[in-house]
């Protein structure tokens, strides 16, 4: 396995001494090649010390701001442009009132309370309308990603222009306090005018939102926003940016935005940077090389692990074709696969192995032991070769020699490199893996219209509790275009659905009927295998601080707030209000 700590060793080199050699994409204090989506617009010059440069989100062109599309929009799109009601904080386990003045439960009512004052950016008043346009979607457009929630709703009326009433036919608190802090609210006139497909899937190149920022420009290497002079939090909230323009830069690998980074064009990287724990500097001031060998680097926290947690990386199995689609096969991948070398020699151990059902640590406390005791599973090659034995007798099963492909981003020199280190460690039990690495775009596409048979895959993130995980794995219908992240791996489990919309009718004080249901999942989890749970990703987030300074820290009270950009931090938890903290250096431009 040291072969691919070479190969990571060899990229970082080779990214360290680009860093002064390279010519960057955007030149510090110079110009970036923004261009209009609606027109075509020469270079534009903007000011360093007024101009936030942040990658890592986007391997493709930006060339959608659909907040509905989760897997296709543009960085940004949600939290700069599109708000939710809610916020989500994970640091205290808590949520935020936003664009909801109030929400107010009794019984089977929901009533919303917006603040006062908001406004669209074409100028018009966000109203109830908006907001009951909204909730409704998850009845009259199954696509949209909070479809599960149409069930459980009766009616949705506004009394006035700001407040709206939620009546449900039967309780769903669990799936209802998620669709408040994790869908953006949407614009009635502008979506009501759409078809049902434009409405999740269509490109939305002139987006109308509520947020600190409005879509300025973008080409095929860059997105890029300025400051709404009328978002309604700075009167409400005081809250501000001291920046005028935030540009995301796409991102071709790893290595290229460690080069970046190092030369100053990137202000917060969200890749994993291969070598990255040798550059931080704590506290890093400079931005100038420092006698200890930083960058003027920073992270959330000074030392290891670095990153804050973000989510489980599975290894996906598609559940509609064979051989995956047999368990004895799911339970040789399983028991064939060491996440704990993955994470000793791909991450240098920044990284933690995933347990078994694969919940991120916070969520520990809702695992039952003697559950996991019994069928969970660990590393262990001679029961891989015994389950894939059996796999080859049965129908649909194995085929010995039968060449199994395992797809994730070309450039994601990490997860690529685990890709390699999994498929030695399969081969070594008896199944012929490849890997495979497509560009960003076409691996989204592969998923969410099932043509792939292994992929990794990172879709359940942080939360209060594991509703949302089970929700993204077992939820139903399956459609031909699987486009909200969920349910990628197309398990038909009518069961463990039921399970999870069962959750959301028990008030979240009866912790002993929610915690027996949680058992259940866990177990049909780990007796079907639908995901095999590999590691937890970090939130990966490395600051240049020579042009701005308070990024979020660990160790700041007053700052620690979600560092990354990814979608569902950027508009669902609290990364807008470090944004908001940032500062630009003195001196610097």
């Amino acid at each position: 396995m040291l072969i691919h700590k070479r190969k990571m060793a060899v990229g970082f080199a080779v990214a360290v001494a680009a860093a002064s050699l390279m010519l960057p994409l955007l030149t510090m204090g110079a110009s970036a090649a923004t261009r209009h989506a609606s027109s075509k617009l020469s270079l534009t010059s903007l000011p360093r010390n007024q101009t936030v440069y942040t990658s890592g989100v986007a391997y493709g062109a930006p060339s959608a701001w659909n907040p509905m599309n989760v897997g296709a929009m543009a960085t940004g799109t949600e939290g700069l442009v599109y708000e939710t009601l809610e916020l989500y904080n994970p640091v205290t386990n808590g949520y935020i009132n936003w664009l909801a003045r109030s929400v107010t439960v009794s019984g089977l009512t929901c009533t919303i309370q917006l603040r006062n004052g908001i406004k669209w950016s074409n100028g018009k008043p966000l109203t109830s309308a908006d907001v009951a346009y909204t909730i409704m979607l998850a009845k009259t457009n199954l696509a949209v990603p909070y479809s599960n929630l149409g069930p459980y709703i009766k009616s949705v009326t506004t009394p006035t222009s700001s407040k709206v009433v939620v009546t449900f036919k039967s309780a769903a608190y669990t799936q209802w306090q998620n669709f408040l802090w994790h869908n953006p609210i949407i614009n009635k006139a502008i979506w009501s005018a759409m078809t049902p497909a434009n409405q999740v899937t269509g490109a939305n190149t002139n987006p109308v939102g509520t947020g600190p920022m409005l879509f300025y420009a973008a080409n095929d290497q860059e997105v890029a926003y300025n400051v709404n002079p009328n978002w309604w939090a700075t009167k409400d909230l005081g809250l501000k940016f001291h920046f005028t323009y935030l540009v995301d830069v796409v991102n071709g690998s790893n290595n290229v935005e460690l080069g970046q980074l190092l030369a100053g064009n990137i202000d917060l990287s969200n890749n994993f940077l291969p070598g990255i724990a040798s550059l931080i500097t704590s506290p890093a001031s400079t931005g100038k090389l420092n006698s200890n060998g930083g960058y003027g680097l920073a992270t959330y926290y000074p030392t290891a692990p670095f990153m804050m947690s973000a989510n489980t990386v599975w290894l996906e199995p598609n559940l509609t074709k064979a051989p995956m689609s047999n368990l004895n096969f799911r339970e040789a991948l399983a028991y064939g696969i060491n996440p704990g070398e993955i994470a000793s020699v791909i991450y240098d151990n920044l990284v933690d192995p995933a347990g078994p059902i694969g919940l991120l640590p916070n969520l520990t406390p809702f695992i039952n032991k003697t559950v996991l005791k019994k069928y969970g599973f660990s590393y262990n090659p001679a029961k891989a070769k015994a389950f894939l034995a059996a796999s080859e007798r049965q129908a649909g099963g194995y085929k010995k020699g039968e060449s199994i492909t395992i797809q994730d981003p070309d450039g994601w020199t990490d997860w690529n490199s685990a890709t390699d280190v999994i498929v030695q460690e399969l081969k070594a039990v008896g199944i012929n893996a490849v890997a495979y690495f497509p560009q960003d775009p076409t691996r989204n596409s592969n998923l969410t219209d099932g043509t792939y048979q292994l992929a990794l895959d990172n879709n359940a993130g942080p939360s209060s509790n594991p509703w949302s995980y089970f929700d993204r794995v077992f939820q139903l219908p399956i459609l031909k275009q699987q486009t909200a992240q969920l349910n990628w791996e197309r398990d038909s489990n009518p069961a463990a659905w039921k399970l999870v919309g069962e959750i959301g009718g028990i008030a979240p004080s009866n912790k002993v009927a929610i915690q027996k249901i949680y058992t259940q999942l866990e177990t049909i989890f780990l007796q079907t295998l639908p995901e095999i749970p590999l590691w937890y990703n970090g939130a990966w987030a490395q600051y240049q601080t020579t042009y701005w300074k308070h990024f979020p820290s660990s160790t700041v009270k007053t700052d620690q707030y979600t560092p990354v950009m990814w979608g569902g931090w950027l508009g669902n938890m609290t990364t807008v209000l470090g944004l908001a903290q940032l500062r630009p250096v003195p001196g610097a431009s």
